[in-house]
């Protein structure tokens, strides 16, 4: 199983009231639902392995310079220095190093790439695996990795943990009309403003997904617009065209990366030993953590 971690904290910290503080007032909504979050899908879902994959760099350099508008609308000027950082909620911010603590006491691989987000490190363990894996997201991004004939799906949280769903190639064909494989040119066509992410202007979700399954991929597509034999219309292809510049670098940004060298991983979900209880023990009073400690042990096997 492979987390994608901040989209489950940033939604674990607007699912609880900040209300939830340790006694020296830190707000501990986020460490508490992300721990609550954890015991459910482990419980829920059985994984031998666990992973809580980490934005390193949420925004890479390489993505921006190919596409300057990339999560740009996520970005805040900071006040003491006056550089370009993520906007990030106050009552979060303290509660992140306190996240990679907690992941740390139990026992729950934490990796990240230098220069990668966590999609980069999602794709390269699911493409690298070989056995079943579960993508845990509230980002659609990372459907084009869905892949029945490797046994990797996406447990989606966009809904609520309440009301996950489990998507596979039949479900991504169902909503989108697309395969998983196709679903990265999809995004960069009809684009994405969660991302920044411009699109092809005047192509929408059912233009894209119609051009995708007449020609393919994207360069079937461009290739079309680029022959006036085509079955595509003038306008369309005049589209396509004028479009040209950013279609020749969307694939680059939009498509995770699959090869990163991860070196070898122990994720393998084991007991805890006594020191880590203690931490953890210590760690629940400390920072008011209530049952939500006890739902994690009790699903990783450590009761």
């Amino acid at each position: 199983m492979l987390l994608d971690t901040a989209s489950l904290y940033f939604r674990a910290f607007y699912g609880l009231p900040d209300s939830l503080r340790a006694p020296d007032g830190t707000p501990v909504n986020a460490v508490r639902g992300l721990l609550d979050m954890i015991a459910r899908l482990v419980a829920d879902y059985q994984p031998t392995h666990l992973v809580a994959c980490w934005d390193d760099d949420w925004r890479p350099a390489w993505r921006v310079d190919l596409i300057p508008s990339y999560k740009a609308h996520r970005m805040v000027t900071a006040v003491n220095d006056g550089v370009d950082v993520e906007e990030v909620p106050e009552g979060l911010v303290a509660q992140v190093p306190m996240i990679r603590e907690a992941l740390a006491a139990f026992g729950i691989t934490v990796v990240g790439a230098s220069e990668h987000e966590a999609d980069d490190v999602i794709g390269s363990l699911a493409a690298q695996a070989d056995f079943p894996v579960d993508i845990v997201t509230g980002d659609r991004d990372l459907f084009q990795l869905i892949d029945d004939s490797r046994d990797v799906r996406v447990i989606y949280t966009a809904r609520g943990m309440s009301k996950l769903e489990v998507l596979t190639d039949a479900t991504v064909v169902s909503k989108y009309k697309v395969l998983p494989a196709q679903y990265a040119d999809f995004a960069a066509l009809r684009g994405d403003t969660s991302d920044g992410l411009p699109g092809v202007p005047g192509i929408g979700d059912k233009t894209a997904a119609s051009l995708l399954q007449e020609f393919d991929d994207l360069d079937g597509i461009v290739a079309a617009a680029n022959n006036p034999g085509s079955s595509l219309s003038a306008s369309m292809r005049a589209k396509i065209v004028t479009a040209a510049d950013y279609l020749a670098v969307a694939p680059t940004v939009v498509n995770v990366v699959r090869d990163l060298d991860l070196g070898a991983l122990n994720a393998r979900i084991q007991p805890l030993d006594a020191d880590q209880r203690d931490r953890i023990e210590k760690m629940t009073a400390d920072w008011n953590l209530g049952g939500s400690s006890g739902r994690a042990l009790k699903s990783l096997g450590n009761t």
